[in-house]
């Protein structure tokens, strides 16, 4: 009975910080966070609660009909950048997050 009490604090243990290190992972800038997600085990993603670590840490504090954060991004050209605050009042701006491909 003993050993199945530490076998079970050793599996707690190591989900823990299975699940530590993922929202750690999580925090970092997509790039790093692309590099260590192709490296992580699939079987071991099955044990990480990854959509409630996702929306944890990259949630944000926005909230639907607050005003988006300033941001400067490329044309499609990339010949000139376009901000969003030089925008501001001139017309509508509807902001559109997602993959097209």
């Amino acid at each position: 009975m003993r050993k199945l009490l530490w076998v079970l604090i050793v599996l707690v243990a190591l989900d823990a910080s299975l699940t530590a290190g993922m929202y750690w992972a999580m925090l970092q800038p997509p790039d790093a966070f692309g590099h260590i997600v192709a490296k992580f085990p699939m079987p071991l993603m099955m044990l990480v609660p990854f959509e409630t670590l996702w929306n944890s840490a990259r949630g944000g504090t926005l909230r639907p009909g607050d005003a988006a954060p300033d941001f400067r991004l490329p044309t499609l050209d990339h010949k000139a950048t376009v901000q969003l605050a030089s925008l501001r009042g001139v017309r509508p701006v509807v902001l559109v997050f997602g993959s097209y491909t």
